[in-house]
């Protein structure tokens, strides 16, 4: 039997898809899936929602969300996350946009299918892959200040999971383009 959060999430996922909206899963479930499993009380997902689609979406996902068109189509147009929310569970969605900038672009790109059982059986989703979740940890940890132990752990979970297999080339030319080179090398030197 599924729980509240399981069925927001596969009711979000099955509305993303049937709209034809791509999205990824990011954020603390994608380090968790490449990484270190640790709980989490939201679940990041960046989506290349158009304005022309926002209505949809709500109206897809029906009562059981609080899903606010305008709001939505206010972070749209500033290129802000929005935040969706499973009433029976309260359990949080943070939706990025897909931003108009190369990188970001190129993430959506480079998602790739996984299996999670973390959702009461086995899902596949398209998930960030594990040097995009690294990149954006590190982008996370830097404009906060870069005091969140829990993103910092994150990226050196995943990193030392995916030691060896990681595209060290990809992660160090996006890492300048982020501005986190300093935090990539120290996080690769903490984990050998």
């Amino acid at each position: 039997m599924l729980n509240p959060p399981d069925i927001g999430f596969r009711r979000l996922i099955e509305a993303l898809e049937r709209l034809g909206i791509p999205y990824l899963v990011g954020g603390s479930l994608a380090s968790s899936i490449h990484g270190i499993v640790r709980a989490t009380r939201d679940i990041d997902l960046v989506a290349d929602l158009r304005a022309s689609q926002i209505e949809p979406l709500v109206e897809a996902l029906g009562a059981d969300f609080y899903a606010d068109p305008a709001m939505i189509r206010e972070a749209l147009a500033t290129g802000r996350a929005f935040n969706l929310i499973h009433y029976p569970s309260t359990y949080k969605f943070d939706v990025f946009p897909v931003l108009p900038d190369p990188y970001h672009q190129l993430q959506l790109q480079r998602r790739r299918m996984e299996t999670t059982a973390q959702f009461g059986g086995t899902l596949q989703l398209p998930v960030a892959t594990p040097e995009d979740t690294i990149l954006a940890k590190l982008a996370w940890f830097r404009s906060g200040g870069e005091v969140s132990e829990r993103q910092w752990n994150d990226v050196r979970g995943v990193i030392a999971v995916q030691k060896g297999r990681l595209d060290l080339e990809y992660l160090r030319r996006w890492a300048g383009h982020l501005r986190v080179e300093d935090l990539l090398e120290r996080a690769l030197g903490a984990t050998s």
